[in-house]
């Protein structure tokens, strides 16, 4: 059994466990039907996400042209307090950003290997936390654009990481912590035109419960361009990581835009 395609951030369906799929251009793969079984991962090449050359990667799945003129890779998409779509003003195509700016957006606090504050579209609830490997989240607000969370999640920095220490997510080494008790003292910590849509008495928790066998002691990331053939045994599922028997970690999101072929050995 071969796959061969361009890597994409995992797909997932909220079950218990989250379930993945890898998914190519004529198949897909159900990657927990795989665990406790031996993966063979090869390197073939490139493929920007955008405009399907065959140019070497440089982030986020596009080629160099490409994430320094898509709209998809605005420096508002990393940081969303930078967003102008409200305003009228275009960073690079303006119908994009309406598109995408202008819809409801969620602040949240997340578990993942501290408390971390973060901003997520409500259409990507609760698929924003699971490629972050959170085991718990909780929304804050829920605003109308992408300018307001991204304020709120400025003005909650100086509280919570906004990053995640992606070593203890994997190694799930985690603290124990009450989210509701968080939550509940945060509305004078809020941006003032933001405190309105601050509703605390909300049973809202989400938990989240990811396929993985055992969890590793210590974790050594996989590089395709250093190491084009990997084989080990598949033994968890996590944020978008896949995680090896012998410590080994794969983080597909970011190799997306590489073509892989993938069998089991």
């Amino acid at each position: 059994m071969q796959y061969e395609g361009v890597l994409t951030k995992m797909q997932t369906e909220f079950a218990n466990p989250i379930q993945y799929y890898l998914v190519f251009e004529n198949s897909f793969l159900n990657l927990n039907q795989l665990l406790d079984k031996s993966l063979v991962i090869d390197f073939v090449g490139y493929q920007c996400l955008n405009c399907g050359k065959k140019k070497k990667i440089f982030r986020q799945g596009f080629c160099y042209d490409c994430f320094m003129s898509s709209a998809a890779a605005g420096d508002w998409i990393m940081k969303p307090e930078l967003s102008t779509a409200h305003l009228d003003i275009e960073d690079r195509d303006l119908d994009y950003e309406k598109k995408v700016q202008l819809q409801p957006h969620m602040v949240y606090l997340a578990l993942s290997s501290e408390i971390k504050v973060g901003v997520t579209r409500l259409t990507q609830v609760p698929t924003r936390w699971i490629d972050q490997g959170a085991v718990q989240a909780l929304p804050i607000v829920e605003v109308p654009n992408r300018y307001l969370a991204g304020i709120t999640e400025v003005a909650l920095k100086n509280l919570y990481a906004d990053k995640t220490n992606w070593q203890k997510m994997l190694k799930n080494d985690l603290p124990v912590v009450d989210l509701f008790k968080e939550r509940a003292g945060l509305k004078y910590m809020l941006p003032k035109e933001v405190q309105d849509y601050f509703h605390p008495e909300k049973d809202d928790l989400y938990e989240l419960y990811f396929p993985v066998l055992e969890y590793p002691k210590k974790v050594n990331s996989l590089n395709l361009d250093k190491s084009p053939n990997f084989s080990g045994k598949l033994i968890g599922i996590k944020g978008q990581y896949l995680l090896f028997e012998d410590g080994t970690v794969f983080n597909v999101r970011t190799f997306e835009g590489y073509v892989v072929k993938i069998s089991l050995k």
